[in-house]
C-alpha cells in the first residue's frame, strides 16, 4: 500500500497486475458471485452517440472520519459537460447496484482499500464515493467504446478501474495523459483484478474501443469503477 501511494503521488497513476491487486485486497471469498452479477446489468439509455453497447448499475456511498463506509440513498449520477461533453449535463438515473452486491465481501474490501490508499494521499473527513458496474459489449460489426467521451477526467479526486473479466475481446488499451497533454503511459487490463489507479485531478484517461476476436461470437469487457471525491462538510 505504501509503495502504491508513492507511485500514485509521483506519477498521478499506477497500473497494478491482478496478482498484486489480490494480495493488496486480501481474501474475497465471494468473488465468483460478485463477478457473475455483471450478467445482470441494465442498458445505459443515456448514450448521446446512440450506442447500445453499454450496460451498468450505479451506487453512491459516503464515509466520514473514523466511521464505516455506508451506502447512500439511491441517486442520479451527474457530470458536467466540462468533464463529459458527450453524456454530461443531465442527471442520469441508472439501475442501482443490487443490495447483496453492494454489501458483499468483495465490494467491502475494495472500498476499504480505496479509502486506505486515498487517505494516505489526502487525509479528509468526508468522502462522496460512487461505484459503477460497467459491461461494454461487442459483436460482429459492432465495436464497444469503454470511454465514448474520449480522453477525459471524471471530476473527482481519485479513481480505481478494476477489471472483473473480459471475453472474446481485443484492444481496450488504456492511455494516461497529463492535463497539459503529454502521454504518460499505456497499458491493457487483461486479467481479473488488473487495476488502474488514477489521480483524477492531475491526469486524463481513456480506453480504445474493444472488438470481438471471433466476430461470430459476442464479446464483453466488465469493469468496476470506483470514484472518491472530497465532500465539504456543511457548517
Amino acid at each position: 500500500m505504501n509503495q502504491l501511494a508513492k507511485s500514485l503521488a509521483a506519477d498521478g497513476f499506477s497500473f497494478m497486475r491482478g496478482h498484486d491487486m489480490r494480495v493488496l485486497l486480501g481474501p474475497m471469498a465471494d468473488w465468483d458471485a460478485f463477478a457473475r452479477s455483471w450478467d445482470d446489468l441494465g442498458l445505459d439509455t443515456y448514450m448521446a452517440d446512440g450506442g447500445r453497447y453499454r450496460k451498468r448499475r450505479f451506487a453512491a456511498f459516503g464515509a466520514r472520519a473514523s466511521e464505516p463506509i455506508h451506502r447512500k440513498t439511491h441517486q442520479p449520477h451527474y457530470q458536467s459537460r466540462d468533464y463529459n461533453p458527450l453524456n454530461g449535463g443531465i442527471a442520469r438515473w441508472f439501475d442501482p447496484v443490487l443490495p447483496e452486491i453492494a454489501a458483499s465481501a468483495s465490494m467491502t474490501v475494495i472500498l476499504a482499500a480505496c479509502r486506505k490508499l486515498f487517505e494516505q494521499l489526502a487525509p479528509t473527513r468526508n468522502w462522496h464515493i460512487e461505484v459503477h458496474q460497467f459491461r461494454i459489449e461487442t459483436g460482429s460489426g459492432k465495436a464497444g467504446r469503454p470511454t465514448p467521451e474520449g480522453m477525459h477526467r471524471d471530476g473527482v479526486d481519485y479513481v480505481l478501474v478494476l477489471l472483473i473479466g473480459r471475453r472474446n475481446v481485443q484492444s481496450g488499451v488504456t492511455s494516461i495523459r497529463g492535463t497539459e497533454g503529454p502521454d504518460l503511459g499505456t497499458f491493457t487490463l487483461t486479467e481479473p483484478c488488473d487495476a488502474a489507479w488514477v489521480d483524477d485531478r492531475r491526469v486524463t484517461h481513456g480506453v480504445t474501443p474493444v472488438e470481438p476476436i471471433d466476430p461470430s461470437e459476442p464479446g464483453f469487457r466488465d469493469v468496476l469503477v470506483v470514484t472518491f471525491r472530497h465532500e465539504v462538510e456543511a457548517a
